[in-house]
């Protein structure tokens, strides 16, 4: 699992301050861990992103293409009854 760097500030005299601070060494670049992934085995979480990223298109691969448009034209419609 690669470790996640500190969310980047928009302002850019603030984003110019961290900069510094983690050059200098004042600050660590590598954010907390996430909370719910704490007592997970990091593997574990690994395979299941990497299952969760082939996932979509495994069943876009499996469906007919009648059953993909029924899909997509029950998708559609939902859509536009959102927006009355």
């Amino acid at each position: 699992m690669t470790a996640k760097h500190l969310k980047r500030p928009r302002d850019p005299v603030q984003l110019g301050k961290l900069i510094g601070d983690i050059l200098t060494g004042q600050v660590e670049d590598i954010s907390a861990p996430d909370p719910k992934d704490e007592g997970k085995n990091p593997a574990a979480i690994e395979l299941g992103r990497m299952g969760g990223l082939k996932g979509g298109r495994a069943r876009a691969d499996s469906l007919t293409p009648a059953q993909r448009k029924t899909m997509a034209q029950a998708a559609a419609k939902k859509r536009w009854e959102k927006k009355d």
